[in-house]
């Protein structure tokens, strides 16, 4: 299913601008969900509402005809860079196959996202083509609300995320104790590192990966960031946060969950049980029409009512709710809406993380977070693991 661009359209008439332009690589999800294609190296991209064009090296061009959502797919040789450069010298015969492209599209002016590069945008201009800033993030916003192949994305990303998961607590739960850390059968100290190596391949056997993942225990874990690294500790809680991407639709999901082998303090069980009362109010907070900031709103409720601080009223503290309560994720890991002081309003289709967490420098942390689409009336949990400290 293609994406809906109406409201792109809009967007254009409304900024009276004919088209909206990229020029950059596969790190720009909003390029890849506009042109159904993405490259190592930047390309340049233009959408109108009559058609879509792509200008690409040699390179790409045989990928991108088969694999660009565009009515136009060009080459620069198709515009004689090789003349223009012998003609103008490297620089300006680039700018000058850009204008002309444009120009082909039948364009005089062009909206760009805030990572547009200037040096682009100064020369476009310096060809007589009007460059405006887009303020709104359009393209990011319309990305927030998800058709049912990008929710079958996430949910298919999330499945491989759960056997991941599944692998991080068999390893973390059937460890042995000794000497105050987590031990591996081999009598080798079980670590974040190996937990991590054995995350990772449990992804690529879903057909999943990712750069990174957390895996951090006792004191690690109240920073809510860290990735961790060295043995893990017995008795305390150890946050596994993974978030990968699938390799095949490009979709991410996400999920934490915090496990302890052992005996965790009344502390550590009283920040999980309170941890895990604000996720439900969240959960219960979810539905269309409601804000970001109202569903934080209820979690930081929670905490307040049993005592413990909050980044929000406290920018400055380092202990307790620390982050907001959860983010939308689709092509990247964390993208609109956001589900935070200031969040928008929620709209079915939004793919949603919920998050809360408690954190205690010198102690650790305690982190509960699933994947959520909101539904015409509340909510689609995407997420099917078990949530419990201990086994």
């Amino acid at each position: 299913m293609d994406p809906d661009f109406s409201q792109l359209d809009e967007f254009l008439e409304d900024s009276g601008v004919d088209g909206y332009a990229f020029h950059d690589d596969d790190s720009n999800s909003d390029l890849y969900y506009l042109a159904g294609f993405d490259a190592p190296d930047p390309f340049f991209a233009v959408y109108t509402p009559a058609q879509t064009g792509v200008l690409v090296s040699p390179l790409e061009y045989g990928r991108a005809s088969k694999a660009a959502r565009a009515d136009v797919v060009a080459r620069h040789s198709d515009y004689d860079l090789q003349a223009k450069r012998e003609e103008y010298g490297p620089r300006a015969a680039k700018e000058r196959v850009l204008a002309e492209f444009v120009a082909d599209l039948g364009c005089e002016s062009l909206a760009v996202g805030e990572r547009f590069p200037v040096g682009t945008a100064d020369a476009l201009r310096d060809h007589e083509i009007t460059v405006e800033p887009d303020e709104d993030n359009v393209v990011e916003d319309i990305r927030a609300t998800k058709t049912e192949a990008e929710i079958e994305h996430v949910r298919e990303a999330q499945r491989a995320n759960e056997a991941a998961m599944a692998r991080a607590e068999e390893l973390i739960r059937g460890a042995d104790r000794e000497d105050g850390v987590l031990v591996r059968d081999d009598g080798q100290p079980l670590t974040s590192e190996y937990v991590r190596q054995e995350i990772e391949i449990e992804l690529l056997r879903h057909g999943c990966a990712l750069d990174d993942t957390i895996v951090a225990g006792g004191a690690q874990a109240a920073d809510a960031h860290e990735r961790g690294s060295g043995p893990l500790p017995a008795d305390d809680p150890v946050v596994v946060d993974i978030f990968p991407r699938s390799k095949d639709s490009k979709y991410h999901s996400d999920m934490t969950r915090t496990f302890a082998n052992g005996d965790p303090s009344d502390a550590h069980r009283e920040r999980y049980a309170v941890t895990r009362a604000a996720f439900e109010a969240a959960l219960d907070a979810i539905e269309p029409g409601v804000t970001g900031e109202a569903v934080n709103q209820a979690v930081i409720d929670v905490f307040d009512d049993h005592g413990y601080p909050n980044v929000f009223a406290d920018p400055d503290t380092e202990s307790g709710f620390i982050h907001s309560t959860g983010h939308g994720v689709g092509l990247d890991v964390h993208e609109m809406p956001a589900v935070s002081q200031g969040g928008d309003e929620l709209h079915a289709g939004n793919v949603i993380t919920i998050e809360p967490g408690l954190y205690e420098p010198g102690e650790g942390g305690v982190r509960i977070e699933d994947i959520v689409v909101v539904t015409e009336d509340g909510y689609e949990n995407l997420t099917d693991y078990e949530i419990a400290l201990t086994d």
